[in-house]
């Protein structure tokens, strides 16, 4: 005679604290403060880059840059209503591993910058995952995971006022689902403008 038998379990608990021991997760959110910023660019007189004038010599330039200040922010932190979040995901691998999986649930009244999904290695840094666009969390998809410490980020931004909690990010091999780990949770306050 063979069975199989298969646990769920629901808990109450208010502050869902990081677990894991193989894969461990670890998410930050910081606010991004714009940063008035202008860098002095070479242009060459008489038409711009390439083009001499008689008279020779560049002339300085100032271009601005958009820069911005990152400010953690804490459990419970108040935010304004179109602030703009960075999230930011760091992963300590004990091993290499390959098809995982990190699904970073998003706090209701918020809402990511990028509309498409694919791949955008500005975000991820280093790590090639696909990061794919879902209604209520954001997936990255990494086929290979060397061991060590690596980090991907996005961005999104506070819209509807509210109190909001997001739920642990969720990182899990798709073919060895007993490979695990997740992040705390989070709550924040989005304000009216």
């Amino acid at each position: 005679m063979y069975f199989n038998v298969y646990s769920t379990n629901f808990t109450l608990e208010d502050h869902i604290t990081k677990a894991g021991l193989e894969v461990k997760v670890e998410r930050k959110y910081y606010l991004l403060t714009k940063v008035d910023k202008k860098e002095k660019v070479s242009m060459l007189e008489g038409g711009g880059v390439g083009r001499l004038a008689p008279s020779a010599g560049p002339t300085p330039s100032a271009q601005r840059v958009e820069k911005y200040e990152r400010t953690e922010l804490a459990d419970l932190s108040k935010l304004k209503s179109g602030d703009l979040v960075e999230i930011e995901m760091s992963i300590d691998s004990k091993d290499d591993y390959e098809y995982l999986i990190f699904e970073d649930f998003k706090p209701a009244g918020f809402e990511p910058l990028l509309v498409r999904s694919g791949y955008n290695f500005n975000e991820m840094g280093e790590m090639g995952a696909y990061m794919e666009l879902r209604d209520e969390k954001v997936c990255f998809f990494v086929r290979q995971l060397a061991r060590g410490h690596h980090s991907m980020s996005y961005r999104m931004r506070a819209e509807i006022p509210g109190r909001f909690s997001a739920l642990p990010t969720k990182g899990y091999a798709m073919y060895a689902p007993e490979l695990k780990g997740n992040s705390e949770e989070i709550k924040l306050i989005v304000e009216d403008k």
